[in-house]
């Protein structure tokens, strides 16, 4: 499956983006293995600089909205729409992700995500009591992982339905207190600071059955990124009685934020926050 008829990227851009990250990437891999290796602090802070680092190479502006939680550990749950998912969510926050167990084989980013200490998942039902006990005790030790509880990805114009079992590990109470988890939506929103409709928006987004190595030189040889990334309240299983529960209010939360993103509008405490600074600087004017 293509996004698109025809290509109407710079291959130049594309070379250089490529050239940027893989020589970003290649001069920080063998650092932050030697970080694993001697259990340095550093291991976990690195890889949220380096994202930040990737998304300048990769030509990708992230706008955040509302906060992640700042308390210890944190289950984040955000939709999935592409692989570019990993570099954004890894410049907001200083977290570890779930992926499925396949991902461990993939050459060079399989690498990657063993670096940022990811836990690797096998969804047969035989193995979910032996990974929910890694998890807790990856959040025991105080790490924030990040969940993509659709199991697949997107097209960016939708949230598929979250599976209430990949919030098993909600379910386990972590140091005595229920486990937090905050809901986040992911939204590829702008191109060159124009807004994408469908026909665009498939160039970023990587789902079905697409190929890896064409649709990543397609996308990187396209303008300026824009990917709205909002953080919403948080919310533990307690609160909702279930994990089905659970499961469908962060699916209507992360879906209302997504919503919001790619239509362009601001959620209510965004704009309360602009008006609040549109009247002070009349104040301050006047």
């Amino acid at each position: 499956m293509r996004p698109a008829e025809g290509y109407f990227g710079s291959p130049f851009l594309a070379l250089r983006r490529i050239l940027l990250f893989v020589g970003l990437t290649l001069a920080l891999m063998p650092v932050q293995a030697v970080l694993l290796l001697v259990h340095a602090r550093l291991a976990k802070r690195l890889p949220f600089w380096y994202h930040r680092q990737a998304a300048r190479c990769l030509g990708i502006r992230v706008e955040r909205r509302g906060r992640p939680r700042r308390q210890h550990p944190t289950l984040y749950a955000c939709n999935h729409v592409s692989y570019f998912d990993i570099t954004v969510l890894g410049s907001q926050l200083q977290a570890s992700f779930i992926a499925k167990k396949e991902v461990a084989d993939w050459p060079f980013f399989g690498w990657l995500a063993k670096l940022q200490r990811s836990v690797f998942v096998d969804r047969r039902r035989s193995q979910s009591g032996v990974q929910r006990d890694e998890i807790q005790r990856r959040l025991e030790a105080g790490d924030d992982l990040i969940l993509f509880p659709e199991g697949t990805s997107s097209d960016g114009n939708f949230v598929l339905p979250f599976k209430s079992a990949l919030f098993s590990v909600a379910e386990r109470r972590v140091r005595d207190t229920p486990l937090v988890v905050q809901p986040v939506s992911i939204a590829y929103t702008r191109l060159d600071d124009v807004p994408m409709g469908r026909y665009l928006r498939p160039y970023f987004a990587w789902y079905g059955d697409m190929e890896l190595g064409g649709h990543l030189w397609e996308s990187l040889g396209l303008g300026r990124l824009t990917v709205v990334v909002e953080f919403h309240e948080p919310v533990t299983i307690e609160a909702l009685g279930s994990r089905k529960a659970l499961a469908d209010h962060c699916h209507a939360i992360v879906e209302a934020g997504v919503a919001r993103a790619i239509s362009g509008r601001l959620p209510p405490r965004e704009k309360r926050r602009r008006r609040f600074g549109r009247k002070r600087a009349n104040v301050a004017a006047g």
